[in-house]
C-alpha cells in the first residue's frame, strides 16, 4: 500500500495525514473484497525495513494498527472478516502485539473474508525464522512442504494477485515465496487514491489473464 506520505507531502500536509487516510483505502478495498467473495487478502502495513523511518511516524503507525483494531470489531463482525497476522510479533511494542493477538483471538470463528495483516513483516525474515524453527524441531528434510509448514500462517494460499499502488514496480521484500507465481499489477495510483473503481479495474484486469504456471 505504497504512496501514503507523498499524498500527504502533495497536499502539503504530515505525512501521518496520508496513513491516516490510506487505512480509510483499506477498509474501502477489504470491504469490496468481502460483498464479492474474495477469499483472503493481505496487506503490507509495516515492514521490517520501516523501523527506519522518523520516531514520531514509527509511533503513528503503531497507535494507528493499535486503535484501528480496537475500534473496527463491529466491522469485522459485519461483514464476517477474520483476521490473521504475519511478521515478527515479538519484535513489536508489547500493547501492539497484545491487541493483535486479540483481534486474531476474537474474529477467529468468522467464516468470510481473512485479512492478513503485515506488521513488522518482510519475506527474508520470515524465511529466516521459518529455518530456525525447523532446526529447533529437528527437522532434516528441508522441502517444500517442511518450509511451508514452518511459515508464520502455513495455511494460507499462494498469492494469485499482488497489487502495488504508488508508482514503484519492485516487490520490497513481500511474500517472496508466497508469490512465486502471482500476476503482478503495478498502478501508478498512491494508495489513498486507490478505491474500490480502481481495485475492481484490477481485478477485471487479472482475470482476463491466462495463467499456466509453467505449463504449455
Amino acid at each position: 500500500m505504497d504512496g501514503n506520505g507523498r499524498w500527504a507531502q502533495r497536499r502539503n500536509l504530515p505525512r501521518t495525514a496520508g496513513h491516516k487516510e490510506g487505512l480509510n483505502a483499506a477498509k474501502q478495498v477489504v470491504k469490496m473484497a468481502a460483498d464479492i467473495g474474495v477469499k483472503c487478502v493481505t496487506l503490507y502495513a509495516f515492514s521490517t525495513e520501516n523501523w527506519k523511518r522518523t520516531v514520531e511516524e514509527v509511533g503513528f503507525l503503531m497507535n494507528l494498527v493499535l486503535t484501528h483494531l480496537r475500534g473496527e470489531f463491529a466491522f469485522y463482525k459485519k461483514n464476517g472478516i477474520r483476521i490473521r497476522h504475519i511478521g515478527d510479533i515479538a519484535g513489536l511494542p508489547a500493547n501492539v502485539a497484545a491487541e493483535i493477538r486479540r483481534a486474531t483471538a476474537d474474529t477467529a470463528g468468522f467464516t468470510g473474508l481473512t485479512v492478513t495483516l503485515a506488521v513488522n513483516y518482510g519475506s527474508r525474515n520470515e524465511l529466516a525464522r521459518a529455518f530456525s524453527k525447523m532446526l529447533n524441531d529437528g527437522v532434516t528434510d528441508c522441502s517444500e512442504d517442511s518450509i511451508q509448514a514452518h511459515l508464520d500462517e502455513p495455511a494460507l494460499p499462494d498469492v494469485d494477485l499482488l497489487i502495488r499502488t504508488g508508482g514503484e514496480q519492485r516487490l520490497s521484500n513481500f511474500l517472496l515465496w508466497q508469490a512465486a507465481y502471482a500476476e503482478l499489477v503495478f498502478s501508478r495510483t498512491l494508495w489513498p487514491d486507490y478505491g474500490a473503481d480502481e481495485f475492481r479495474r484490477t481485478l477485471a484486469e487479472f482475470g482476463a489473464r491466462s495463467r499456466r504456471f509453467g505449463g504449455a
